[in-house]
């Protein structure tokens, strides 16, 4: 279907943070080390928010999202997620930048007041679109794999596979060469790969003297390497695999995207997730963008996007889908991929049906799925499950109106318990969300070739 063939009513869009320092993370279980943004990933998500507001939101563009107040932010037309966990503030920080290119300030940004003074926003009409913070303590939406037990599991057997030791023995030359360049450190091997990518490719963008002195082909092979490494850990062939749970926390706050953007009588235009490189991989192994277009295997670059665009036909009927991607700001325009082992655009309703059976769409369900008790708010929900099985064993010996009369007001203590304990870690108020320009956080879930890894910036 062309472009002349629908029109675009609304975007989900998937994007990566911008260049950030070093970031460690645990191989074992992908615990991290906190890092910053710099000016670098500031400017990269700035100039992808300029371009995709030209995209979006120019009038002239055969993309252009039809109802969409495209000078204004209307904060009843965009929702805001991103994920303030793993690498502290750079995805918050990203998400800010982007926004800054998307919804530039203007000066018709301002109010009348009752004495008929004209007050404009700072900085020349300011936007202060509002993000929502997905923290890893109370959401699990962004973040799946983090305290995931089975996670974990699975990426100890994928370590231990016949697949991963070949390919540490194809490279063992590469291996046993690296340490001179990477300051001494001894852990180098394919286990850690991501970390000595990150080590290598952070330095290369910021460290002149490490630049002048790395080889040539030395980090377009850490890279395919980390490519295999990442892809290995955060992807699963079966669909409801437990790699794949980094996308399968994210599939209820985007069905709900979906569904808020096809009904006429809501406002909803965009909904922006925020997140890091990981994720990706698993969008495009379940969607099976892979299977036709294997470079999406490679780790995305800095500000890499997935715009999901929301079709209406021309000739009527059930609104589509189109899966575009640009790789970065080395890449002038977006890219069209196939998906869902055809070609063209696909109805939302293709999209929802295969993958709402393996959505992990709330915290308790998150809890089950990753053997978890104690963590993100499963501590809470184990609590109100031991309370309420509590009330179904109380037995009094006295006389049945007695006991009716307790038995009720137990009943409704223990109710009141479960409800305060379920609304405080967000269980029950899905959909609820909070903004952090009201200082919240987001409370609960709804949960190789060069082009295709990420490269590294001159």
């Amino acid at each position: 279907m062309s472009n002349s063939d629908s029109t675009v009513i609304g975007v989900i869009f998937l994007i990566r943070h911008g260049d950030r320092q070093g970031f460690y993370q645990n191989p074992t279980n992908y615990n991290p080390a906190n890092t910053v943004i710099t000016p670098l990933g500031l400017r990269e998500e700035f100039i992808t928010g300029e371009y995709l507001r030209n995209v979006y939101l120019n009038a002239s563009s055969p993309s252009f999202i039809q109802g969409i107040n495209s000078t204004i932010a209307d904060p009843n037309q965009i929702t805001v997620v991103a994920d303030a966990a793993g690498e502290g503030g750079v995805i918050m920080n990203s998400a800010e930048a982007l926004l800054q290119g998307f919804f530039p300030p203007n000066a018709n940004y301002s109010t009348t007041l009752a004495n008929g003074t004209i007050v404009e926003a700072p900085l020349g009409g300011y936007q202060y679109v509002e993000i929502e913070s997905a923290l890893a303590e109370n959401d699990v939406s962004l973040e799946g794999w983090t305290s995931c037990a089975p996670f974990d599991k699975a990426t100890s057997e994928f370590y231990q596979s016949a697949e991963f030791n070949q390919t540490a023995q194809d490279n063992a030359d590469f291996f046993t060469n690296l340490p001179q360049y990477l300051d001494g450190r001894s852990d180098v091997n394919l286990e850690n790969m991501w970390n000595i990518f990150d080590y290598m490719n952070v330095n290369y963008i910021h460290n002149a003297t490490f630049r002048s002195k790395l080889p040539p082909t030395l980090l377009p092979q850490a890279r395919n390497l980390a490519a295999f490494h990442e892809y290995g850990v955060f992807t699963s062939p079966q669909l409801d695999g437990i790699g794949n749970i980094g996308f399968r926390t994210m599939l209820p706050g985007i069905f709900q995207g979906l569904s808020s953007i096809t009904n006429s009588s809501d406002p909803l235009k965009i909904y922006y997730n925020a997140i890091a490189y990981k994720s990706f991989f698993t969008l495009f192994r379940m969607t099976g963008a892979v299977d036709q277009s294997p470079q999406l295997t490679g780790l995305v670059n800095y500000a890499a996007s997935v715009s999901i665009e929301v079709r209406q036909p021309s000739s009527g009927g059930e609104p589509v889908l189109r899966l575009q991607f640009k790789n970065g700001t080395e890449e002038d325009a977006q890219t069209t991929f196939n998906w869902f082992n055809t070609s063209g655009d696909i109805p939302v309703s293709t999209f929802t049906n295969y993958l709402a059976p393996v959505a992990i769409n709330s915290t308790a369900d998150w809890c089950t799925v990753c053997s978890n008790t104690q963590d993100r708010g499963c501590g809470a929900i184990s609590a109100a499950a031991s309370q309420a099985a509590i009330a179904d064993q109380v037995h009094q010996p006295i006389s049945p109106v007695g006991a009716g009369f307790l038995g009720a007001g137990l009943a409704l203590f223990v109710a009141l318990c479960m409800l305060g304990t379920l609304f405080f870690i967000g269980v029950l108020s899905l959909g609820q969300r909070k903004g952090r320009t009201r200082h919240n956080q987001r409370s609960s879930t709804q949960s190789s070739d060069s082009n295709s890894v990420e490269k590294a910036h001159a």
